[in-house]
């Protein structure tokens, strides 16, 4: 009787005496049963914090995508796939397209909206994330904010924004989702 040695592989046995597409062909069926393995990682769900910074004078916005997310978004954006954990270049070119699919327009007590100009400040990854940052100067008597978060939403239409606004500690949080690009909140 011949031994096995350790080295041979379950895929080789598997295949002794059995053609290949034999095995193909279980594989192929599970894979279209199982549709939602295949993008079970993808989240489609990003959050956004805008944070009232009373001791800078600014609005902070925080910026958070699931790296994965984030490259497969790129690749599709820029035409070619993207290594958002390696290259700066990547990181820099989707958090202009991050910044060019979000805006805010502050509402003073008398009605008058102005639209903040927000400065793009820088990016970094943490764990499994991707943070973009932004900022702007506060400004005097604000009342509402009119937010319009479009990023990601534009590739992928089940796509969920989530915008947490924190004000004198209080949060407000906007759910962009479905057909919504523009919210509302009243501070």
């Amino acid at each position: 009787m011949k031994m096995m040695s350790r080295t041979t592989s379950l895929s080789t046995i598997l295949l002794r005496g059995r053609p290949r597409t034999a095995l193909l062909a279980p594989l192929t069926l599970l894979c279209c049963l199982m549709p939602g393995l295949s993008a079970a990682h993808e989240q489609k769900t990003a959050v956004t914090r805008i944070l009232f910074n009373e001791s800078t004078g600014n609005i902070e916005v925080m910026h958070r995508f699931f790296i994965h997310d984030a490259e497969h978004a790129a690749g599709v954006v820029f035409g070619e796939a993207q290594n958002l954990m390696e290259s700066a270049d990547s990181r820099k070119f989707f958090s202009n397209y991050v910044i060019n699919r979000f805006a805010i327009a502050a509402e003073d007590s008398g009605g008058e909206t102005t639209q903040l100009n927000l400065e793009y400040v820088g990016e970094e990854i943490e764990g499994q994330f991707l943070w973009v940052y932004q900022e702007a100067k506060q400004l005097k008597d604000l009342s509402a904010l009119s937010v319009v978060h479009v990023a990601l939403r534009d590739i992928w239409p089940d796509q969920a924004n989530l915008v947490n606004v924190e004000k004198d500690g209080q949060i407000y949080s906007l759910s962009f989702a479905d057909s919504v690009e523009s919210l509302r909140v009243e501070l």
